[in-house]
């Protein structure tokens, strides 16, 4: 599955598959300007931190054609460029992206702004293939990890559609389940935005994978009954010390899996990796709508003026994470280390 994120250069446009009213309804979200494409971030027309640094590569793209209509096209896309970065504060990805595209700039010099857009365009669709590429390194190496006959939980979606291409911890299962093994997957429905109820049974269930959907507070039974031989999640970023940030939930998630003993395993590219952050307790955690929490599509399910928290993610503490599967390879404790090494090599 890739044509979830797809630049159309006749339209000079991005197209994405809106994942907000996904799986009953497959529509195509266009961003032609900086306010469409943090709008699509925002509201999560697309989201996971590898899909939303491909978008912020395109982003900036639009942001310059927008801008260039400007006497001063510098100072407008600079402006452009600040609220695009700001648009989501979790995931990495997201200033990674338009920290690489305003270094090219700087690399290119004092250019003309149609020579920036075709370097920043090609530049855009580059780390769109790359990603994809990377993706599937990554599958191969957590394959090794996943025997033949396990079911394999995972929380949230890290699967082709948060990513440009076969995923992080789905591309896990995907490549496993091309090296011939039999693997099930228990997909925790993920409250409250059910990322893993809608996205990834949407699309495990289309690639033919067995799929069974379970609610987030049915984990702790699952694993005692021995029906979980292994976790991978992805994750939004990870701090320099190993802590991995990831949809809320996977803080509790690997709690139980430590007390059950399954090894609970993060596939996550170096991109994802923030060296800058000492640990989890250091990132920022995104506190969204109370309305994802108050109502299910249109049904409100919560007494009216009750408050409610909606903390978008938590983080996993290195000490419970078995492994941390990149493409270059599973990192290991000690985490600062390894990290260190994987970016040396």
């Amino acid at each position: 599955m890739t044509e979830h994120i797809q630049f159309s250069d006749d339209q000079y446009a991005l197209l994405l598959l809106d994942q907000r009213i996904l799986p009953t309804r497959e529509e195509t979200f266009v961003c032609r300007t900086t306010d469409d494409t943090v709008y699509a971030l925002q509201t999560m027309v697309v989201r996971g931190a590898p899909a939303i640094g491909v978008t912020a590569a395109y982003g900036c793209c639009l942001a310059l054609r927008e801008a260039r209509s400007q006497d001063d096209w510098r100072s407008a896309l600079a402006a452009n460029l600040d609220k695009l970065e700001r648009a989501r504060p979790t995931a990495v990805n997201l200033s990674w992206a338009v920290r690489l595209m305003r270094a090219l700039h700087e690399e290119l010099g004092d250019v003309r702004a149609e020579d920036l857009a075709k370097a920043w365009l090609t530049r855009a669709k580059q780390l769109h293939a790359e990603d994809i590429e990377t993706n599937r390194r990554m599958g191969s190496f957590g394959a090794e990890l996943i025997e033949d006959g396990d079911t394999v939980m995972t929380h949230c979606n890290a699967g082709a559609l948060a990513t440009a291409g076969h995923g992080t911890a789905l591309g896990v299962i995907y490549s496993a389940v091309e090296q011939g093994k039999k693997i099930k997957v228990i997909a925790n429905e993920t409250r409250p935005f059910l990322q893993g109820a809608r996205l990834t049974a949407y699309e495990l269930h289309k690639a033919g994978v067995p799929v069974t959907v379970a609610c987030d507070n049915a984990c702790a039974l699952l694993m005692k009954r021995g029906m979980v031989q292994k976790v991978v999640v992805g994750a939004d970023r990870i701090a320099a010390n190993g802590d991995a940030v990831n949809k809320i939930g996977t803080f509790g998630v690997a709690l139980l899996a430590k007390h059950f003993g399954i090894p609970f395993y993060v596939a996550a590219p170096l991109s994802t990796i923030d060296r800058d952050t000492p640990t989890g307790d250091d990132i920022p955690i995104e506190d969204r709508t109370p309305r994802e929490v108050t109502h299910v599509g249109d049904t409100q399910i919560t007494p009216d003026g009750v408050p409610v928290y909606n903390f978008a993610f938590d983080p996993t503490p290195a000490e419970l994470i078995h492994g941390i599967v990149t493409e270059k390879g599973v990192l290991r404790a000690p985490y600062e280390a390894s990290i260190k090494k994987a970016f040396e090599g």
